[in-house]
């Protein structure tokens, strides 16, 4: 890790060569509806992109599948030339069909042009940091993914790729990929309700390697949001900024991503990250989505 000064909740985390603020931003909602297509405001998305980056997040996540094309585009637009301490973190592994589908698309040509799409959208020669998208919509798939990320690996020697991860993975999945080439950062969901990642997130933490959740208030039940209810309103905080503050007190290598196409709610999570919990507070969260609570 670095000391790497920033006024955000969190301190820092080093991805690579990068060091960046643990609170990042996801850029998956400024695409339209089902994350297809424009955004209504095409001028409120690039004011959020613009936002970010002014309060000091350096670390931002996109896909060339967002819209497709859409989030990359908006990236490019807003920030283009970008400032050398922004990281900027896409995905392949998956394409979008007419309706709005995720289809995989994993042979070797596809993650060749899914790596040339996203550096001609972002308008770059080199990309910051690509994950390999496995699994499917319901979550992660046990399989090799020794084909599709050994040609990432290539791209990387090639110079294409800085720095690689994988997403929607399973933790056997993880350690294929890691014999095969270097990751700085492994993209899963997890959250309070959600964590099969716990191993993982430990292993990974003494191994000098980033996690970033998404979904983080995903999956929910009403008894579960009663208990997070329970301890925001002790707190005098909202859910979001409870779930959000939990994520960055549970480990030291998670690093957050919240999506927004809203300068206001932009804010408003910065702002509730920062909340610190008490014991007693994190104890509670952490029966929420463990076995018999």
């Amino acid at each position: 890790m670095s000391t790497l000064e920033t006024t955000l909740p969190g301190g820092s985390w080093t991805l690579g060569d990068r060091t960046v603020p643990r609170f990042g931003y996801g850029a998956m909602q400024l695409a339209g509806p089902w994350v297809m297509g424009p955004p209504a405001d095409p001028d409120g998305a690039l004011a959020v992109l613009r936002e970010a980056v002014d309060l000091g997040i350096t670390h931002i996540d996109t896909s060339a599948a967002y819209g497709p094309h859409v989030t990359n585009r908006l990236i490019r637009d807003a920030l283009h030339p970008y400032p050398d301490s922004l990281l900027v973190a896409t995905k392949v592994g998956a394409d979008r069909d007419a309706g709005g589908g995720w289809p995989p698309a994993r042979q070797p040509a596809d993650i060749r042009r899914q790596v040339r799409e996203n550096l001609d959208d972002l308008g770059v020669d080199s990309l910051d940091l690509v994950y390999l998208r496995l699994g499917d919509a319901e979550g992660p798939v046990a399989g090799s993914l020794a084909e599709p990320f050994g040609t990432l690996a290539e791209l990387r020697r090639q110079g294409l790729v800085r720095h690689l991860g994988v997403s929607n993975a399973t933790a056997e999945q993880v350690a294929e990929a890691r014999a095969i080439a270097p990751i700085v950062s492994v993209q899963n969901m997890y959250n309070l309700a959600h964590r099969y990642d716990d191993e993982l997130i430990d292993a990974l933490a003494a191994d000098g390697v980033a996690y970033v959740p998404f979904f983080p208030l995903g999956g929910f039940t009403p008894l579960q949001a009663a208990a997070l209810s329970g301890v925001a309103d002790r707190a005098g905080a909202s859910p979001m900024a409870v779930a959000l503050a939990w994520l960055l007190q549970r480990s030291p290598n998670v690093l957050l991503i919240p999506g927004t196409s809203s300068v206001t709610h932009l804010r408003e999570n910065v702002a509730g990250a920062a909340l610190a919990l008490s014991a007693d507070d994190v104890a509670e969260l952490d029966r929420i989505g463990r076995p018999g609570s």
